[in-house]
């Protein structure tokens, strides 16, 4: 990933958590690592392949300037929110404020935050077997594509599937979506729980009928196993109706635990019939 790097921006601005730090204001520095791909705008010269540099300084001063937070903290997570949001060539960013001003009663050169946040690639498993079960799944993908932190990339046709784990119950309709996010794995599932609630589900039994059922099946290639989230998602190589929406999506997505591709789980699974 290529860079774009700007240092030492000097943005006066109103932060902090005492009252004069807020009412008479003072410098901030920023320190800023834009990460994307210049390849185009450099072969073609061309301003619009590419981002600008002053754009963006002109964009981080006026939005440092036109909010107020107590923490360098705060004011770091929300400017780059911002800046991703902003620009959508960007793949990441890396920002450092600075604060050369800061109440410390002792000799000090500057304290400051820096953090990096970045677009990431998600796979979901979406599914339901109760009422209006294609109206579940738009309803899910719509919700999803209403949140500003993630950008829905792909949605695979719907499946009509038999039901999971030997509980007697209807049909399922099952699909999966990719996403871009810039929500961390937690706070994805967070949102999903949010649209299952609107959906009215009912969690009664295990592998039991739903309104809707949405599961982060993959997230980048990251490998965690939690309580409750466990990435990628469990025994999800033994499931049809959840790898061959994948296979479309994504034949060639690489689980980073088994080594395999989608469509090569997909065609070591027993044939039915």
């Amino acid at each position: 990933m290529d860079e774009i790097r700007i240092r030492g921006l000097r943005v006066f601005a109103r932060h902090g958590v005492y009252e004069e730090e807020t009412r008479l204001g003072q410098t901030f520095v920023v320190n800023a690592t834009l990460y994307l791909s210049i390849r185009r705008g450099g072969l073609a010269d061309c301003l619009e392949e590419t981002v600008s540099y002053a754009e963006v300084c002109q964009f981080l001063a006026d939005y440092l300037q036109a909010n107020t937070w107590k923490l360098l903290e705060a004011a770091a997570e929300h400017t780059c929110r911002a800046l991703l949001l902003r620009y959508p060539l960007l793949h990441g960013v890396e920002l450092e404020l600075e604060k050369p001003s800061a109440p410390i009663p002792l000799p000090f050169d500057s304290v400051s935050v820096c953090i990096s946040r970045s677009w990431h690639r998600a796979f979901l498993g979406l599914g339901s077997n109760l009422g209006d079960k294609k109206a579940y799944l738009d309803g899910a993908v719509e919700g999803l594509r209403r949140n500003p932190d993630i950008r829905v990339k792909a949605v695979s046709a719907y499946r009509t599937t038999k039901p999971y784990g030997g509980v007697e119950q209807e049909d399922f309709l099952n699909a999966a979506a990719e996403l871009e996010t810039l929500l961390p794995p937690r706070e994805l599932l967070d949102a999903l729980h949010r649209l299952e609630q609107e959906a009215k589900r009912e969690r009664l039994v295990h592998w039991g009928p739903r309104t809707l059922d949405l599961d982060v099946l993959f997230y980048d290639d990251l490998v965690q196993d939690d309580v409750d989230l466990t990435i990628p998602h469990p025994d999800l190589q033994n499931r049809q109706f959840v790898l061959e929406p994948m296979a479309e999506l994504a034949p060639h997505f690489v689980h980073p635990v088994l080594g395999k591709t989608m469509r090569q789980l997909l065609d070591a699974l027993p044939k039915e019939g």
